[in-house]
């Protein structure tokens, strides 16, 4: 089986299982994050409590929620292409955070050229210094939802911890384990059809590609991409190289990846990854994310595209945020017209635990593994209250209510 394969076609079932809790988070903070020039809501600006490995995104909406087992005094919000905002905790009224957008200048003395293929492996080289050297146990919250055109058929949660030896010793060893889930799946016999994702939160852990050479970075991997500067960016305050790549020219056997690298200009840290599959291959690119579908139904991918970023402490960087969207249209024989499906998985590394205790093999979550098959049903309303984790956007709050009704 490809290792990058990512989706598993099939009838969704569910079955019923619960993990342990963990710590309570007696404290809180909520508002909303939105541009300040215009008062659109900003989706996926990181939040985090300075001081902490405390951290969440906002949804949709803008709206977070953030938590913590001590008082919140101050919070932080970053995103790229903004300037960082730093508020003080000054009552329980929710905040509105401004975020203003990154006015680009330069020093006279930056250097802006040079050889982008030379900047990114010079960053490969230090990652073994710029990123964790020791293991950690990192808490996370998870999320898959599906859409069938712009309807939600299936929603699943979970928070998870995931288990990652240090920067220098690929993502072989590295374990995810679930410590509470729940799923939400429409009753529909339209809505049967469905994408189950393989992998769950194991996937982030197998997808951090930092960590990853086989992905891009390793040398077999980055000679099958050309590199090409583009205008610098700043994120966190912090300068970056904007470097783009895509496939070289030439015959490869695998659908490869067009994207974008973010890479810190002082440390040559990898700070943002974007991915997206090439789609011009149809055939290779099902190959690379399919691994089993209907003999009836034909499948046309429209869209495969990865983000991961990196949060940096001062001393070393991590994994922080993880998401994945694939686009694709069914087409049954018979059937006059194709459907549409959106796939999104997101994952948020939310803390990270003082003590790094591996993963038992018995408890690790399997990249052969799917969640809507071990999670517990949608219906306790405080299911999360104790826990640090993407607040649901309004709309998956109006599709909870549906696909209850639909039962």
């Amino acid at each position: 089986m490809n290792r990058h394969a990512i989706l598993i076609f099939a009838l969704l079932l569910c079955t019923l299982t619960l993990r342990a809790q963990t710590e309570r988070l007696a404290y809180s903070v909520q508002g909303t994050v939105v541009d300040a020039d215009n008062g659109k809501a900003i989706e996926s600006a990181l939040i985090s409590i300075p001081g902490t490995n405390n951290a969440t995104v906002s949804n949709a909406d803008g709206y977070f929620t953030i938590k913590s087992a001590e008082s919140i005094s101050r919070i932080q919000v970053t995103l790229l292409g903004y300037k960082t905002a730093v508020c003080d905790i000054t009552s329980n009224a929710p905040l509105k955070v401004r975020l203003k957008p990154e006015s680009f200048t330069l020093e006279g003395a930056t250097i802006i050229s040079g050889n982008p293929l030379e900047i990114v492996r010079s960053a490969v080289r230090k990652i073994p210094s710029n990123y964790s050297d020791h293991p950690e146990l990192l808490e996370c919250f998870y999320r898959e939802t599906i859409r069938k055109k712009t309807r939600y058929t299936y929603i699943s949660e979970a928070v998870a911890r995931m288990y990652k030896t240090d920067y220098d010793d690929g993502v072989s060893r590295d374990r995810t384990a679930l410590e509470k889930s729940r799923v939400l799946i429409s009753q529909k016999k339209s809505d049967t059809l469905s994408v189950k994702v393989q992998g769950g939160p194991a996937q982030a852990a197998y997808l951090d590609v930092v960590k990853n050479p086989d992905i891009l970075f390793g040398n077999e991997a980055i000679a099958r991409y050309t590199f090409s500067m583009d205008a610098p960016a700043f994120i966190n305050g912090r300068q970056q190289f904007v470097i783009r790549f895509q496939p070289s020219p030439g015959k490869h056997d695998d659908a490869l990846y067009f994207g974008t690298l973010y890479i810190d200009c002082e440390k040559l840290l990898f700070t943002r990854i974007e991915m997206s599959l090439d789609m011009s291959d149809t055939g290779k690119a099902i190959r690379r994310i399919v691994v089993r579908k209907p003999l009836t139904m034909k499948l046309v991918p429209k869209e495969m595209s990865i983000v991961v970023n990196y949060s940096d402490n001062g001393d070393m960087a991590r994994l922080s945020y993880f998401r994945s969207v694939f686009r694709f249209n069914c087409d049954w024989k018979k059937r006059l017209f194709a459907t549409s499906y959106t796939a999104v998985n997101e994952l948020v590394v939310t803390d990270v635990r003082p003590e790094a205790i591996p993963i038992a093999r018995s408890d690790m979550f399997r990249t052969s593994d799917i969640l809507c098959d071990k999670a517990s049903e949608f219906t306790d309303p405080d299911f999360w209250k104790d826990y640090n984790i993407i607040e649901p956007t309004e709309s998956l709050e109006h599709a909870v209510d549906r696909l209850r009704k639909s039962k």
